[in-house]
């Protein structure tokens, strides 16, 4: 598996637009918070590291990764946002109940941005076990938060100069 060599969070050959002029939404699932709180902190991390305001973003906790689209939907029904990212980590069991939830996320992350016409971002681990969710989460394989935010921070930009 090609993940297995490198850093996926590496940005070094981009450039990443400034996040001053954005605000942003940052929903967090409280299930498997060991994974999650990493995403968070390397999501909020990287938009601060790009200039966002601490008074610009702002962040919910909702109980896990399928509660994400109704945690997105009413930041964006309630705050005037240029982005949202949603963090999550579904972690494969012995049951469907992680296809299910995987699938609805998804679909319904998308359907969300769609709904609103704002960058809705997913930032949502989707491993076969912990270790996996560990690596993407701050370790081996970098920060999937990271990710999140360098996309929000890309796509925001680009919707603004669309205006």
């Amino acid at each position: 598996m090609a993940t297995n060599l490198k850093n996926l969070s590496d940005f070094s050959h981009t450039t990443v637009p400034s996040a001053k002029p954005f605000r942003f939404g940052i929903v967090v699932a409280a299930w498997n918070a060991e994974v999650t709180g990493k995403l968070y902190q390397g999501a909020y991390d990287s938009l601060i590291k790009y200039g966002a305001e601490e008074d610009n973003i702002i962040s919910v906790e909702v109980a896990g990764s399928y509660e994400l689209i109704a945690g997105a939907d009413i930041l964006l029904s309630k705050q005037q946002l240029d982005a949202v990212i949603c963090l999550g980590c579904v972690i494969q069991g012995e049951t469907r109940h992680f296809d299910f939830i995987c699938n609805a996320v998804a679909n319904g992350i998308a359907q969300v941005g769609i709904k609103h016409t704002k960058p809705v971002i997913f930032g949502v681990l989707t491993t076969d076990n912990q270790e996996q969710a560990l690596d993407r989460a701050g370790g081996k394989h970098g920060n999937k938060g990271d990710e999140a935010a360098i996309t929000a921070i890309k796509i925001a930009d680009m919707a603004n100069s669309l205006k």
